[in-house]
């Protein structure tokens, strides 16, 4: 038995050590918004937070997760979409089929949290999701977006 911190609550889950937190994430907890792309920790599709932090999902063993640590998902960035990001998402139509999107919105999520105001280098120097479409220059203008929403909220 595990015991993992999500989204502000506390679930206790039975899973091998070894299961990739991705896993126990969407098939044990039923939280399906963290998407499996590569399974090598290389596309992003999986980010989640721990502690605040980007973390790839798919190759991260449950194990390695204490359960003080506090694990983020998509499902907990905001209970009604309310966050920055996702609304300069919305605004600026970001995803094309929207795959690799909570992976990206997460990652940029951790990059506001440490830095308010990235400049254009510095958000393509922290952001290093793939995303297939092609979708970079409208992710950099949300990301943006939402810095700037959040300067005038300040």
């Amino acid at each position: 038995m595990t015991k993992l911190h999500v989204n502000g609550r506390v679930h206790d889950v039975q899973v091998d050590p070894d299961t990739p937190l991705l896993w126990v994430i969407r098939e044990q907890l039923g939280m399906t918004g963290t998407k499996y792309g590569c399974g090598i920790a290389q596309c992003g599709a999986c980010t989640v937070q721990i502690d605040g932090q980007a973390v790839r999902s798919c190759a991260l063993p449950v194990s390695a997760v204490t359960p003080t640590q506090k694990i983020t998902t998509i499902e907990g960035l905001s209970a009604n979409s309310a966050h920055p990001l996702q609304q300069a998402w919305v605004a600026l139509d970001v995803p094309q089929c929207g795959y690799c999107q909570s992976g990206m919105l997460m990652a940029a999520a951790t990059l506001l949290a440490s830095n308010p105001k990235p400049t254009e280098a510095e958000i393509r120097e922290n952001i290093t999701n793939i995303c297939r479409c092609g979708t970079y220059n409208r992710v950099i203008a949300g990301i943006k977006r939402a810095a700037d929403a959040t300067a005038r909220r300040g």
